[in-house]
Formats: C-alpha cells, sequence, structure tokens
C-alpha cells in the first residue's frame, strides 16, 4: 500500500479502492505507467507483472 499510496499520490481510502482493483485485475492504464507500477512493486518485495488486454 505504501509504494501505491507514493506513486499514485493518493490517501489511504483511494489506495484501498486501487488495491482491490489491482488485486481483481481491473487496474488499467497505459503499458509504461503499468510496467512502471509493476517494478516499483517488485522492487518493493511483491510479486507484479504488467500485461496488456484487448478492449
Amino acid at each position: 500500500m505504501r509504494v501505491l499510496r507514493a506513486e499514485l499520490g493518493i490517501g489511504l481510502d483511494g489506495v484501498r479502492a486501487v488495491l482491490e482493483q489491482v488485486l481483481a485485475g481491473q487496474y488499467s492504464g497505459t503499458l509504461p505507467e503499468m510496467e512502471l507500477l509493476a517494478r516499483k512493486l517488485r522492487a518493493s518485495g511483491l510479486e507484479a507483472a504488467a500485461a496488456r488486454t484487448v478492449d
């Protein structure tokens, strides 16, 4: 949650909502944005990967 708060600049309430979306695979952004977020999460010791989806 610290990584999400720092990277996204959101408060605790907002980060809980984002975390639910991330865990459900529903959080979206550009591939470079998601790759950067995944790198930050991996650097903090979490397993994370960015994936491309087709709309």
